[in-house]
């Protein structure tokens, strides 16, 4: 059972793990960008009931059959707006909300896995409980299905790393919508290096992120 677990949670754990960032404790690392973005404008509260991070890993090959996938709820955020365009923001995801979807059907295989995921082989919450993006630069742009360009930096583990997402932005009637790319990242190098014995099948390093964020207009 314990190999079966292993083989059901790693994929997820590494998805999740790609926004863990700390509360407690200062990064690890510094590998960041410049914020350029300010708090000059309205300022926006994150309604945290309708936005999540959905999170999903894979084993060597990437495929439907051999994933598995979740969310994470937020805790906190805030968005900046200025001239009836986003200018800044920071969302706090909760590692202790992180959940396995895929699973929903077997509760106890869900709760081994998302407990898994949550202990020291992966993205230890005790120590870790939060894991953030703050929005560093906001690019507007006519290419491809989405309008604006995200840089920023996410924290996991402690760990701070650069990551830019193509994102669609609407500013309208007092509420803000940010729904970005699904975006690979390397589990690694935010310290989420668990694999399973190989016989269970190998974990791939990238993990895909998906952020969607609301946030109204405080009064």
């Amino acid at each position: 059972m314990r190999k079966k677990l292993f083989s059901l949670a790693i994929p997820a754990l590494f998805i999740a793990a790609v926004m863990v960032s700390c509360k407690k404790d200062k990064p690890l690392t510094s590998e960041s960008n410049e914020v350029t973005t300010t708090k000059d404008g309205s300022q926006y509260t994150l309604d945290t009931l309708n936005s999540k991070v959905e999170w999903k890993g894979y084993k060597v090959f990437k495929s439907e059959n051999t994933s598995h996938f979740g969310n994470i709820k937020f805790e906190s955020g805030d968005v900046t707006v200025k001239d009836g365009k986003l200018e800044s923001g920071k969302f706090v995801a909760d590692m202790n909300s992180l959940t396995s979807v895929d699973l929903k059907d077997s509760p106890e295989d869900m709760g081994k896995l998302n407990g898994h995921l949550k202990s020291g082989d992966f993205f230890e919450v005790e120590k870790f409980p939060t894991a953030s993006f703050e929005i560093t630069k906001v690019t507007p742009t006519t290419e491809g299905d989405y309008n604006t360009l995200l840089d920023g930096n996410l924290t996991i583990k402690g760990i701070t790393k650069p990551v830019q997402f193509k994102a669609n932005v609407s500013v309208k009637d007092g509420e803000v919508s940010v729904a970005t790319e699904p975006k690979d990242v390397k589990r690694e190098e935010f310290g989420v290096k668990f694999q399973a014995p190989a016989e269970n099948g190998v974990i791939k390093d990238e993990v895909t992120l998906q952020i969607s964020v609301k946030a109204l207009e405080k009064k």
